[in-house]
């Protein structure tokens, strides 16, 4: 005749765990007790296996005991423990796919490059710290006075989620990042010392780098246009000035001995995310790029418009052209 319950023993043939695992899984609460016999051994019904079997099958899955115990006290359902088990495999394959990635880019190079690669390497290999210092840095460097709507989407594009499984040239762009955020001059670019509202001037970098997206996504090299003109009458007004030959000129100079730090952080920003359209940063060094060249200096007598965010940040007072005066200034 069948039993409707069951020795921890029996439990054990049933399953083909040892009695003592089973006898532990009892003691923690685990398996429910459905009674005991006549000489005080405990009985188990047919609750009790098949608690022992999903337990069983969640072990072999590595589930930790804690969240076993959870499940069986129902403060967790199983469908949750699943999600969270998932979670924890997704995070665990993107640590060893970074690691892989990063030892494939210390691999391949020079013995110098390697011991500097190393040391940047190093610093982004906890992904959510090295997210968040990336984010705090891009919020020590916008200045406190843009409206948080457009730091925001500046941010957003500044600081690339990294990919789940990078490259070796993907790990190395995203380590570059910290490196370039903590470079003394980096700060300066984006501080706009001398530009009273720095709120219009961010928004206008938004606005005229996609005006001028389509221009770069298509490989046109750098030259006048309506994006310029927007770029260097916004330029003019941030610093009180006119847009005229001389103020692009001068401008021009100066933004370009800036760019290259600048250009560096937002063409492995571009690595990471393998965008196809190109990002505000590029863009801007487009603008820039034209602003310097001779071309778009000799149409400056015609500009008007509207423009980005350099100009603000990289040029001191001392040396610059003087606005000319307006009937009844």
């Amino acid at each position: 005749m069948r039993a409707s319950t069951w020795t921890i023993g029996q439990l054990a043939a049933r399953t083909g765990l040892p009695v003592k695992t089973v006898r532990y899984y009892s003691d923690i609460g685990l398996l429910p007790v459905a009674g005991r016999s006549s000489g005080g051994h405990r009985r188990y019904g047919p609750e009790a296996l098949e608690q022992l079997h999903l337990v069983q099958r969640l072990r072999a899955l590595d589930t930790p005991i804690s969240t076993l115990t959870q499940l069986a006290s129902g403060e967790r359902g199983l469908g949750d423990v699943i999600a969270d088990e998932m979670g924890l495999v997704r995070s665990r394959l993107t640590e060893l796919h970074w690691r892989q990635a990063t030892l494939e880019a210390l691999d391949d190079c020079s013995a110098p490059e390697r011991l500097r690669r190393l040391e940047v390497l190093s610093r982004v290999q906890r992904l959510p710290e090295a997210q968040d210092r990336l984010a705090r840095a891009w919020g020590r460097t916008i200045p406190a006075s843009v409206p948080a709507r457009l730091a925001d989407a500046i941010t957003a594009q500044a600081v690339p989620e990294p990919p789940g499984n990078p490259t070796a040239e993907v790990v190395l762009a995203y380590a570059e990042l910290h490196t370039l955020t903590g470079h003394q001059d980096f700060p300066v670019y984006w501080a706009c010392p001398h530009v009273r509202d720095k709120a219009s001037l961010y928004s206008e970098l938004l606005d005229t780098s996609e005006l001028a997206a389509d221009t770069v996504a298509d490989g046109l090299p750098p030259r006048p246009g309506e994006a310029l003109d927007h770029f260097s009458r916004a330029c003019a007004r941030s610093r009180g000035e006119d847009d005229t030959p001389g103020f692009r000129a001068f401008i021009g100079a100066q933004l370009h001995s800036t760019i290259p730090l600048f250009r560096r952080y937002w063409q492995h920003v571009a690595t990471i995310t393998a965008a196809q359209r190109p990002n505000l940063g590029i863009t801007h060094c487009w603008l820039v790029e034209a602003l310097a060249s001779r071309r778009a200096l000799g149409a400056g007598a015609a500009a008007q418009g509207l423009g980005g965010l350099g100009a603000g940040m990289a040029l001191g007072r001392a040396g610059r052209p003087k606005r000319t005066a307006t009937p009844g200034e």
